[in-house]
């Protein structure tokens, strides 16, 4: 996949930018807070129909604009475009045909972005370690959103009756269960075959970037482990009502990160979990480019800060070689972006980025 023209108009500090994209390393250079990464997350909105950083839709249009228009071109004559007025729903169109379900669109543009927030992967909770698993399967499996969509909502309804004063109807509350342990079974088997996948491309990167002096897991921990998911939902349900809200079911999901047998989040310096996210999201991208015959877009976001030099000479080897596609860069510190395309034999750009001005 890759994406010839990129047009932003209002988009978060942007005015309005039309950019005619390298096929393989595009690189913005700046300083922090001038509009780099805004670059890279319209980019990443293209693929997923929402922004990677902003939960509110109409907190991506520019500030004192009333509307925002994204579009890219696409090789393969594929053009995705997006508009949205303030206060009004977005609309996003595939050659110019809107869709009727934004679900449709996802995993039609593979895409893996790294940023310096993906350390909450190791130190936030548990959510945010469910979110990647969510994010890799539904571009490889379109239907897993409506299995997700399917147990959220038994299980908001679930809730509500546990919330109730009164004793709810135990036939409503059998029939939400069962959807929940339908729905979250599903659920289970994929994020069980993702983790067995993923692993292992996961430690090859992890061994490469660090030079092989640490070893790293994965473990994924769940409900469902403990037998059949409506037995484990029901039995409980006692204390559930006491406190008013569901226990157990994959909402309550992780994925355990270890370095040499402990957890990454206790004993991993910042070098070494930034080395583990990094890692783990270049699985990531291998397991995409693997499962849909199609190299995704790789979105690298100040990924060198707090890594020693061994370390960033490992991961611009590896991104400057021939497995990886279109990838955009951004950075503060052009010697990392000159090794980078010293190395490669590639075509680049370089963008200047000031004040949500971007120039060649």
């Amino acid at each position: 996949m890759i994406l010839e023209k990129l047009s932003l108009i209002n988009y978060k500090n942007i005015t309005e930018a039309t950019l005619e994209l390298s096929p393989k390393i595009n690189c913005f250079i700046g300083s922090n807070g001038v509009g780099k990464t805004n670059l890279l997350d319209a980019i990443y909105f293209l693929s997923f129909c929402h922004s990677a950083y902003n939960p509110v839709d109409s907190q991506v249009i520019r500030h004192g604009q009333d509307f925002l228009m994204l579009e890219g071109r696409y090789d393969d004559d594929l053009t995705i475009s997006c508009g949205m007025k303030r206060g009004q729903k977005k609309h996003f169109k595939r050659n110019k045909k809107e869709y009727r379900r934004l679900s449709e669109h996802i995993g039609l543009i593979p895409i893996v972005m790294i940023s310096p927030d993906d350390t909450s992967l190791i130190g936030g909770s548990s959510e945010e370690r469910r979110r990647l698993m969510d994010v890799v399967i539904a571009q490889m499996n379109r239907p897993y959103i409506d299995a997700l969509s399917r147990y959220n909502k038994a299980l908001q309804q679930r809730n509500t009756l546990l919330r109730m004063d009164e004793e709810p109807d135990p036939d409503m509350m059998a029939i939400w269960e069962e959807q929940m342990a339908m729905a979250g079974e599903e659920i289970f088997r994929q994020r069980t075959e993702l983790t067995s996948r993923l692993t292992p491309l996961f430690q090859q990167f992890y061994e490469r970037i660090s030079g092989g002096h640490e070893r790293v897991s994965l473990n994924y921990v769940s409900h469902c482990q403990r037998g059949p998911l409506l037995e484990v939902i029901q039995r409980d349900r006692h204390k559930d009502r006491a406190i008013g809200y569901s226990l157990h079911g994959i909402h309550r999901d992780d994925l355990e990160i270890m370095l040499d047998g402990h957890p990454m989040k206790r004993e991993g310096s910042q070098g070494q979990q930034k080395t583990f996210v990094i890692s783990l999201k270049l699985a990531q991208f291998e397991l995409l480019k693997q499962a849909m015959q199609a190299t995704p877009l790789l979105l690298l976001d100040d990924i060198f800060d707090k890594l020693d030099a061994q370390r960033v000479e490992q991961i611009v080897s590896l991104v400057s070689g021939e497995a990886f596609g279109q990838i955009f860069i951004t950075d503060t510190n052009r010697e990392h972006l000159d090794k980078i395309l010293t190395i490669s034999t590639h075509d680049y750009k370089i963008y200047h980025v000031e004040d949500g001005e971007i120039n060649v």
